[in-house]
């Protein structure tokens, strides 16, 4: 449904050189630390910035070529944008019945009752959760085959975030061909959410993998310094020393389950391997 190959843009002290592929029907996550180009994808994606270099391709087509009919099969949340803070629902309904033909006003009063969103009152009023929940209905209201979400649930309890995340599965459960690619710093709305993940660390992927490749292979290896010293290395991805110890992180979990039976090896989540690669 995307593809990018080698997409680049550039600012001042920063260069961005991404290649991924969203197929149809599936959920990508981007994972990284802010200012490592998660956003620069998803704004290039959109076409709200003009890349450097590289190829963009979303349904088949060149951003450039890209009906109107076809862009409004894109639905998009990004964490930065809002409405007019004087707006109410229902003024936000009369904009999207002018801008989406495939607009439903019936199942957007819907949802937005289900969340509990009240329709006279100004957005300026909302909660951030209410705010976040109604950027995701907006998104949803008009039937869009691939949904673009960029920190969808940043800064928001866990009821919030569960709601959100509840309406985003619902959603590719109505349309397994729907796709979505969302960008969170939360690594378990990613877990439970995604069938792929990249990390992107300055402005460069520098791991993909399928989610049960990821939560499946990888592993932590807890070794003392001299058993460091004495382990095979070829598997360790990253490691993080402190003074008496080492923490490293493996691809090949079996491996050292297999040949060092002794050893502390624990599975690895999200959080785990970005902590261990990105040294955070």
């Amino acid at each position: 449904m995307v593809k990018l190959n080698n997409l680049q843009k550039e600012y001042k002290g920063f260069k961005l050189n991404v290649t991924m592929e969203i197929p149809e029907g599936t959920v990508v996550g981007l994972i990284g630390r802010n200012g490592a180009g998660k956003t620069t994808t998803i704004k290039s994606i959109l076409g709200l910035i003009r890349p450097s270099g590289g190829e963009i391709e979303v349904f088949g087509k060149k951003p450039s070529d890209l009906t109107s009919e076809d862009k409004q099969k894109i639905g998009a949340a990004l964490s930065e944008s809002g409405f007019c803070m004087i707006f109410t629902i229902e003024d936000v309904i009369k904009v999207l019945k002018g801008s989406y033909a495939g607009f439903d006003e019936n199942r957007f009063r819907d949802m937005c009752t289900a969340q509990s969103l009240p329709f006279d009152k100004k957005i300026k009023v909302f909660s951030s959760g209410m705010k976040a929940k109604l950027r995701v209905l907006v998104a949803m209201s008009h039937d869009a085959k691939l949904l673009v979400l960029d920190e969808p649930t940043a800064g928001l309890d866990v009821i919030a975030r569960n709601d959100i995340l509840t309406l985003i599965r619902k959603y590719l459960e109505e349309d397994p061909t729907r796709s979505i690619i969302i960008s969170s710093h939360i690594s378990s709305d990613l877990e439970g959410l995604c069938d792929d993940i990249y990390m992107i660390n300055d402005g460069k992927v520098i791991l993909h993998e399928d989610i049960d490749s990821l939560l499946g292979n990888y592993g932590l290896i807890k070794l003392s310094s001299e058993e460091y010293e004495a382990i095979d290395k070829k598997y360790i991805t990253a490691k993080k020393e402190d003074r008496f110890s080492v923490t490293c992180l493996t691809s090949e979990k079996q491996f050292y389950l297999d040949n060092y039976p002794k050893a502390v090896i624990e599975n690895a989540h999200i959080d785990d391997i970005i902590v261990l690669m990105l040294g955070e």
